[in-house]
């Protein structure tokens, strides 16, 4: 693991989306962290020492989804595939589908697997396999400004993990989506879905993929802060934490816990989520999993 040490940042952004806001100083401790995404090589290593069955691989118990269709209640993972041309992209389903019989072993469906993919990250992992990963590990998971102070690499403030500029001396940092997101991939940095972890230049901390590649699991609950509040200037927050669980839940949607996910992925694209930024949060249900999302570690100072 690479130690990060801490420090007080400026957390989110007042420049992009409203759940960055407002940008904020926080403090976080000195902790470590794994230089890169946890891979597949890593899984199955832990796969063959305990025997563990991913959340992916298993039916949903029905009483988990009360009035649910049984015929719907499979086991499954999220596939992104790509719609032939141009579509409304207020409806991701339109290039997000519920495949049976995808998993970690098979991250594109029936037919698919792992081969030759052993140092890419693991995906179609739950919050559940994300846990018991770390149990068996002896590790913990990153809180969101844990995640993000190591995504910044020393470079306060700064839009990208590297700096201000998105490509350097026309080189491609991160593996992100080139062209017009979903239908068309230009492919110009060469991977048109995950990519080998050390195959981009690691940031200041020497930490590889804390942008693009795989979106990744932290430990807090999704909440989003009061946009329209001023960040106190007196002091910084110290190992600020997400919100309460019972209030992670979309609002109008299934009673399903969310939790924060960090540094985007292979499909963000400028005409659609240009989240490849440290400061960048999604919400992720933790019974959701997906061929974009993966996870990395820490360790957390115990001096």
């Amino acid at each position: 693991m690479t130690w990060i040490p801490g420090g007080v940042f400026t957390m989110g952004s007042d420049d992009h989306y409203p759940e960055e806001r407002p940008s904020r100083r926080v403090s976080v401790d000195g902790f470590w962290i794994d230089p890169s995404p946890v891979t597949n090589q890593q899984f199955a290593r832990f796969v063959d020492a305990t025997g563990y069955v991913t959340f992916a691989e298993l039916p949903p118990d029905p009483k988990d989804y009360p009035g649910a269709d049984p015929a719907l209640l499979i086991a499954s993972s999220m596939v992104f595939s790509p719609p032939r041309g141009p579509v409304d992209l207020r409806h991701h389903l339109q290039w997000w589908a519920f495949v049976q019989g995808s998993n970690w072993r098979c991250p594109y469906g029936p037919g698919s697997d792992i081969q030759g993919l052993g140092d890419h990250p693991v995906v179609h992992v739950a919050w559940v396999d994300v846990l018991a990963y770390a149990a068996w590990a002896g590790v913990e998971i990153p809180t969101e400004a844990e995640w993000e102070l190591a995504a910044r690499g020393g470079l306060d403030e700064a839009e990208f993990a590297w700096g201000d500029t998105f490509l350097r001396g026309g080189r491609h940092m991160a593996n992100t989506w080139q062209g017009a997101f979903p239908h068309q991939n230009t492919l110009d940095d060469g991977w048109a879905r995950t990519s080998p972890v050390g195959a981009y230049p690691p940031n200041g901390y020497g930490l590889h993929d804390m942008i693009g590649n795989v979106w990744e699991w932290t430990a807090d609950w999704w909440s989003t802060p009061d946009a329209g509040a001023e960040a106190p200037r007196c002091c910084a927050a110290k190992n600020p934490r997400g919100g309460l669980e019972e209030d992670s839940c979309e609002a109008g949607g299934l009673p399903i816990p969310r939790k924060v996910l960090k540094g985007g992925s292979h499909l963000c694209a400028p005409n659609y989520c240009k989240r490849y930024r440290p400061a960048a949060r999604h919400a992720q249900p933790i019974d959701t999993s997906a061929s974009h999302v993966g996870f990395r570690c820490i360790v957390r100072s115990r001096v």
